[in-house]
């Protein structure tokens, strides 16, 4: 279902990171494309893209010092950035399926308003 109110493409705002900004640029052409984006939409697309950008922030700190840490004592412990991931990866989950951005939120049959046409029986199966 289109939207008559929705959204073309908008530049990412200023304030993002640059992966953040990287996963607006690859998600706002298909999201304009469907005409579905609005502007009560627009703070779960941030979201959505500020959680993909820490996702991609952590898997570089990561890769540099590792996913476990040796503390003061010499003591193995889990780096933080290993808890931080995998929240950001979850709030994006949960954010790209309200955006219709997994195949699973994709499948789903769309929630119309229209009303039915005259002469439409939708308990009708004949």
């Amino acid at each position: 279902m289109t939207d008559s109110e929705a959204l073309e493409h908008i530049p990412a705002p200023d304030w993002f990171s640059v992966h953040a900004r990287a996963e607006w640029d690859r998600v706002m052409p298909i999201l304009s494309e469907r005409r579905i984006l609005t502007d009560a939409d627009l703070g779960s697309l941030e979201n959505y893209c500020l959680a993909i950008g820490t996702v991609r922030e952590m898997e570089t700190h990561l890769q540099e010092h590792g996913h476990i840490l040796i503390d003061i004592e010499g003591k193995m412990k889990r780096n933080p950035a290993v808890g931080v991931q995998s929240d950001a990866m979850t709030r994006a989950r949960l954010l790209a399926a309200e955006l219709g951005l997994t195949p699973v939120s994709r499948s789903r049959p769309a929630i119309r308003e229209d009303e039915p046409e005259e002469g439409d029986d939708p308990l009708n199966v004949s």
